[in-house]
């Protein structure tokens, strides 16, 4: 079963990331749309997936699969099959105009930076970690409104498709009630279905001005990251780290840098979900069906940290 959401025309790429793209991801322009067609064909003739038609969508996961068709197929079923063994994050809540959803982007707790149209680097996120109220909201709710607008990078940010994308974790403020509802295993749990999973690639994960008496037992948090994952992770108090990974013209001048403001991005990014309304109420029909799967799952389960039965190994904290 396909959802009836269709965008069916493909985007061109800026000159720039289309080289990266030919280069390190072997696209080739005049071949995307048969790939395309080719990728939704195979999703047409799965009666246990119910999935996203949309061109970019697919495009998304072809690129993240560097144009292996079956590596597309494999990871477009594992997107829809992990995120059952994740139902703190994929629930009726995710809808873009979900009261929570929404006042937790209006006080600003992510912000997708916006880049140059001509730049090539990675796609940025800042995410601060210190900035709702914990008696109202778990860090579950914010990755939920993370991986919505995720899901929209996919479609429509060019950067994070080609080049991958960045998340920056502002400390900024924490306490130790804060950094005790970090739920550091559904940190890793989501941080593995993103790798295993997301078409997106993820270049870095860097937390910034993290409390010096907090530094070296937060570093501790760090065991419970997959190895791979843990390659990209930072840890610094140093306030002026973040520009170390994104240039200052980027950055809103709360953060020193001269693009406008938080609030600049805040409006932006309500205005931006809420045009994806249709999108995330038909999102919560998509998924897999076992029962109905015909053939073997794709996917090497030695390979992965979730089980044969969808649920995450849990990880040996050194």
């Amino acid at each position: 079963m396909i959802s009836s959401y269709s965008q069916n025309s493909i985007r061109p790429l800026p000159e720039g990331l289309q080289k990266v793209a030919i280069e390190e991801l072997n696209e080739v322009p005049s071949r995307i749309e048969s790939d395309v067609a080719a990728l939704r064909e195979w999703l047409e003739k799965q009666p246990h997936l119910c999935s996203c038609k949309d061109t970019q969508f697919l495009l998304s996961f072809l690129r993240g699969s560097k144009f292996s068709l079956e590596k597309a197929k494999q990871k477009i079923d594992r997107f829809y099959s992990l995120q059952k063994a994740i139902p703190e994050v994929f629930n009726e809540h995710r809808l873009a105009d979900d009261p929570q959803v929404l006042e937790i982007i209006r006080m600003g707790v992510i912000l997708r930076v916006p880049l140059d149209k001509d730049d090539t680097g990675p796609a940025v996120t800042i995410i601060r970690a210190g900035a709702y109220d914990l008696n109202k909201f778990k860090f579950q709710d914010i990755i939920r409104v993370g991986s919505m607008f995720g899901e929209i990078m996919m479609m429509e940010d060019d950067n994070a498709t080609v080049s991958g994308y960045l998340e920056i974790m502002d400390m900024t403020g924490v306490t130790g009630a804060n950094l005790f509802s970090l739920q550091p295993q559904l940190l890793s749990k989501f941080s593995a279905y993103a790798d295993e999973a997301m078409p997106t690639r993820q270049k870095g994960f860097h937390f910034i001005n993290v409390p010096k008496a907090f530094e070296v037992g937060f570093k501790s948090l760090l065991g419970w990251f997959p190895g791979k994952i843990k390659e990209r992770v930072s840890v610094s108090s140093d306030p002026e780290a973040i520009f170390e990974r994104v240039p200052k013209h980027y950055l809103p001048k709360e953060y020193g840098g001269t693009k406008g403001t938080m609030q600049d991005i805040i409006s932006s990014m309500e205005a931006k979900i809420s045009s994806y309304k249709e999108y995330f109420e038909e999102s919560q029909h998509f998924g897999t069906n076992e029962k109905l799967r015909e053939e073997p799952e794709l996917f090497k389960h030695e390979e992965s940290h979730f089980g044969l039965d969808g649920s995450f190994r849990q990880l040996v904290i050194d």
